[in-house]
């Protein structure tokens, strides 16, 4: 009887995983004013948490609120040295995404640039996105 012996496999063969894509990125202006918003706070801030939440007349609408932890199922964006935590639910449909800061006469706000993005209503409060697609 004769034995085969079949190589060992090397771990430094097997194909390396892509690199994860950021999800967003930032302006200067944006990344400006999450500074200066971190920074005013009265308790300890890690970054702004940004998501997605259902509703409006487009149906849905993008979320900013300040971030106390990183949960650990946060994607966190660190562009500019200002960190951006993600919504685990909401990834898909930021992927892409620019956020700037823009201020006019009449208001000054957080405005996402996103290639999910479908539809808008008028009032430019909802809109409607679709998960961005993810080559295999």
């Amino acid at each position: 009887m004769e034995l085969t012996t079949r190589p060992a496999s090397n771990p430094a063969s097997k194909p390396k995983p892509r690199p994860r894509p950021q999800v967003m990125r930032l302006t200067e202006a944006a990344a400006t004013r999450v500074r200066e918003l971190t920074a005013r706070t009265d308790s300890e801030i890690v970054g702004l948490r940004v998501g997605i939440k259902n509703g409006g007349c487009a149906g849905q609408s993008y979320t900013v609120e300040y971030a106390h932890d990183i949960k650990p199922t946060d994607e966190v964006v660190e562009d500019k040295g200002v960190k951006i935590l993600v919504d685990p639910k909401a990834v898909l449909f930021l992927l892409g995404t620019e956020m700037d800061y823009k201020t006019d006469r009449m208001s000054a706000q957080f405005v996402f640039n996103n290639p999910n993005q479908t539809s808008a209503c008028g009032c430019g409060e909802s809109v409607q996105l679709t998960p961005a697609k993810i080559d295999g």
